[in-house]
């Protein structure tokens, strides 16, 4: 069953790191807490590291976070992949830590833990029961202020990432088309690299690119602690300047613009894998989001366009479900549409579709191409958009049901430079767009010279590897 559009969905882009802008906002650093209607605070320690703190105080248990302000975009050529390969190593011990006491320390403490990373940030997170705040609080300050390992456990963490790449990635040829659609889509923007790296750069990163990546970027003042759940915000506030407050900052390297050029053409690119169907990716360069008040006509534009991704695949029976997948004349399996607006590199909307038996790969993309020249020539109506804002509305009280969910929009909104309360005020945004909003973004942003298709051909699936065995216990993160 389709998923419908969530807020969390439309701005938080977590481990996927699918969520984009046109350039780096600025990032406010308040020198005083401020707080929410739902109780969220941010303070700021003494060694200038941020912290958010959201009572929720329904059941006896609390998620604990550190999000850092550093993805693969702001790696260099030559040695991409280390932001994801270093998020595998801090789990490889601290001065006082040997390898993999980290994890069994939490799941002692009766918690669970993993990491992401994205192209704009990397996070860290346990969920425990809300008694063990503490420890937990002890045990992450620790290995973000002293994370070190031997080469020899990179060594062997290299070969764990380098399969996960191959698992994720070059074993799934919608995966493959979608590395090669960056690449194609981006020229000066980082987000043509993939987030776990090319096999040649894995091939050739050392233990030292991982340290360098670490020293350069893993400093107080690029990181946020946010603590949702069954806590006390003053007891937060003092564990956290306890842990975390005296850790040394330093001076984070020049963030370069790399700004994206306008494109001048439509691109196309073919990917040939084994596979048992076609797939289409149409990408279309469109403006971001980057501030939720004094909104610039970009803004604007970028919310009437959040709200026609809806319109088009933010619900079962959506308009792309009717006219591609449903019916007769159906010609795909599957389609759906987002709009990619927010984060810290360029921004996408991306529309898809999986051919129908007997169909191609250019009937979709003709009939996704259709949709939105009949949004730009007969609009939208007033119910169908009053369709789409109840289920935000909805979905958007339902996901407030989990502590994660709610840690994981307050950090998401961190890393984006903003204000605790966003999610709230997005709601309230997207209430006001209009139909004719909708309409002028779908007759202004779907052109050809903003466009690079992406095609799946599909070859023979005895052309699939043979997987190798890793060792037991392996953990792919």
């Amino acid at each position: 069953m389709k998923r419908a559009f969530t807020l969390l969905a439309l701005v938080a882009c977590l481990s996927s790191g699918a969520a984009f802008a046109a350039t780096t906002p600025a990032v406010p650093t308040p020198a005083t807490p401020s707080s929410t209607a739902s109780g969220a605070e941010l303070f700021t320690l003494k060694n200038g590291m941020q912290l958010i703190v959201q009572p929720d105080r329904r059941a006896p248990t609390a998620v604990h976070m550190v999000w850092v302000r550093v993805g693969s975009m702001d790696e260099v050529d030559g040695v991409t992949g280390v932001a994801h390969v270093l998020e595998h190593m801090m789990f490889k011990g601290t001065k006082t830590l040997p390898p993999g006491d980290f994890s069994r320390r939490v799941a002692a403490l009766g918690g669970r833990e993993n990491a992401f990373t994205s192209r704009d940030y990397t996070g860290y997170y346990q969920q425990i029961p809300s008694n063990r705040l503490e420890d937990v609080m002890k045990l992450e300050s620790d290995r973000f202020a002293n994370n070190q390992w031997p080469d020899e456990e990179f060594k062997k963490e290299l070969e764990v990432v380098k399969e996960e790449r191959r698992l994720r990635t070059e074993d799934q040829p919608r995966a493959v088309l979608s590395e090669q659609l960056f690449a194609t889509t981006f020229i000066a923007s980082p987000y043509r690299r993939p987030i776990i790296g090319w096999m040649s750069d894995l091939d050739a990163l050392t233990p030292n690119d991982a340290r360098a990546f670490y020293r350069q970027w893993y400093t107080p003042t690029n990181a946020v602690v946010v603590v949702a759940g069954d806590v006390d915000p003053a007891k937060v506030r003092a564990w956290a300047e306890k842990y975390y407050g005296s850790i040394p900052a330093h001076a984070l390297p020049e963030r370069k613009p790399r700004i994206e050029p306008v494109q001048q053409g439509m691109r196309r690119i073919a990917v040939k894998a084994p596979a048992e169907q076609a797939y289409v990716a149409l990408a279309f360069r469109t403006p971001s989001l980057e501030r939720l008040d004094k909104l610039t006509d970009a803004d604007n534009d970028a919310l009437a366009l959040m709200v026609l991704s809806a319109v088009f695949s933010g619900y079962d029976g959506a308009r792309l479900d009717r006219a591609l997948t449903q019916g007769e004349n159906r010609v795909a399996d599957s389609a759906s549409s987002g709009a990619m607006v927010t984060g810290r590199g360029p921004s996408l909307f991306m529309l898809s579709g999986v051919p129908a038996a007997g169909k191609t790969a250019q009937q979709v993309e003709d009939a996704l191409r259709a949709e939105v020249t009949r949004v730009a020539r007969d609009g939208v109506s007033e119910a169908e958009l009053a369709r789409v804002k109840t289920q935000w509305i909805a979905s958007t009280v339902y996901e407030r049901d989990s502590v994660m969910n709610q840690a994981q929009e307050l950090g998401g909104n961190w890393i984006q430079g903003f204000p605790l309360d966003a999610n709230e005020r997005l709601l309230a945004l997207l209430r006001t767009v209009t139909p004719a909003q909708v309409q002028a973004v779908a007759a202004k942003y779907f052109g050809d010279d903003q466009l690079t298709v992406g095609t799946l051909l599909p070859q023979p699936l005895e052309g699939l590897r043979a997987r190798p065995t890793l060792p037991p216990g392996t953990v792919i993160r």
